[in-house]
Parts: C-alpha cells; structure tokens; sequence
C-alpha cells in the first residue's frame, strides 16, 4: 500500500474524564505519546486534528476541525479532507494500549476496494482504528449534513471490510473514556 497518512482525533468534549483525554497520563505519559510511539514504525506521516493549543509541544502538524461539534466523523471529515493519500489510518486519542503490531495487522489485512476497514470482535466494532479512503468524504459530508453522526451508520453505508479479532484482543483496542476507567487499566496491567 502506498504510504499511510495518520491522523490522531483529539478532539472531543472529553466530559467524563474532566480534561483533554489525549493528555491524560498513562504510566506518566500522555496517551497521545502512547499512540505515536506505536505509529511511529509504521509511518512518520502524523497529523492531529485538534482545535486546543495544548498539544502545541508536540511537533505534528495541528489541523482544526472544518465543521465543529460534529463528533469522530467530523473529525475524520476535516482528516481526509487534509490528506495527500488515497489511505489514510484514523485512529482516537484515547487508545493508549494500541501496538505497532496491531495496527501493521489492519494495513497488512487491509483490502483496497474497501473504502473503510475497521476491527471488530463479536462484542464491538472499533470505527476510530481505521483505515479511511477519500471516497468517503462525499458520504460523511452527507451524514454531517443530515446530523448522522453514528460511525455505524457511516461504516454500512459504504463498501467496508471488518477485520475479526478475538475478544481477549478488544483490551489493547479499548478507548479510556472515563477517570474510572483510566483507574480499571491501571488495575488490571499491575
């Protein structure tokens, strides 16, 4: 495949862990940090999507969402909107347990006449740790348009592959959405 542009969602409201959840400290470090350190084998192609100044110590590229207060897939609307390449990984700022071998699987796996490629295990789908072609701008932009927001809605509407893991695999994909969960992680990897 040709080389992946990767944007990392750090947008959000973020109200139930109190503050940016890209930030939020994992084993003393941000979970943002987490994510681009396992980004990092893979491609050195690293865009944010972010309107908040406190990622500005980090030297990627920020880009402000195009549409505001339209959740992930306005977030992924403003991230192919921006991009060079055909393929593009998208990935949420509160994975901080994803691998480089995870996601080299879903690039290897992935098959181009899918327009998304996502994984999901018989419990969950992740729509934020995908692959994302440019066809689907139009379709998203409709979505936004008619306040569609679900990523589900979005994956159905397109040609889309769904990569299958096992269940024990949902734990490295899980997004830290709460102080509690944050605190269930800490727990289960002492």
């Amino acid at each position: 495949m040709e080389t992946l542009a990767v944007f990392i969602l750090c947008g959000g409201k973020s109200s139930q862990m109190q503050s940016e959840k890209g930030l939020v400290l994992f084993q003393n470090k941000p979970f943002i940090e987490h994510i681009i350190k396992a980004i990092l084998p893979i491609s050195e192609n690293i865009k944010l999507i972010t309107n908040n100044k406190e990622y500005d110590y980090l030297t990627y590229q920020k880009i402000p969402d195009i549409i505001l207060d339209k959740g992930p897939l306005g977030g992924i609307y403003t991230a192919l909107s921006n991009s060079e390449t055909e393929f593009n990984l998208i990935l949420s700022c509160d994975i901080p347990l994803i691998s480089t071998e995870l996601l080299s699987e879903l690039i290897a796996k992935h098959n181009q006449e899918a327009q998304i490629t996502v994984f999901a295990s018989e419990s969950r789908m992740h729509p934020l740790i995908g692959i994302y072609s440019k066809k689907v701008i139009p379709v998203i932009k409709s979505a936004i348009d008619n306040d569609d927001l679900k990523m589900t809605n979005l994956i159905a509407n397109v040609p889309h592959q769904v990569i299958t893991i096992e269940e024990s695999e949902n734990f490295h994909l899980t997004n830290i959405n709460s102080a509690d969960e944050l605190n269930d992680l800490n727990i289960n990897l002492s």
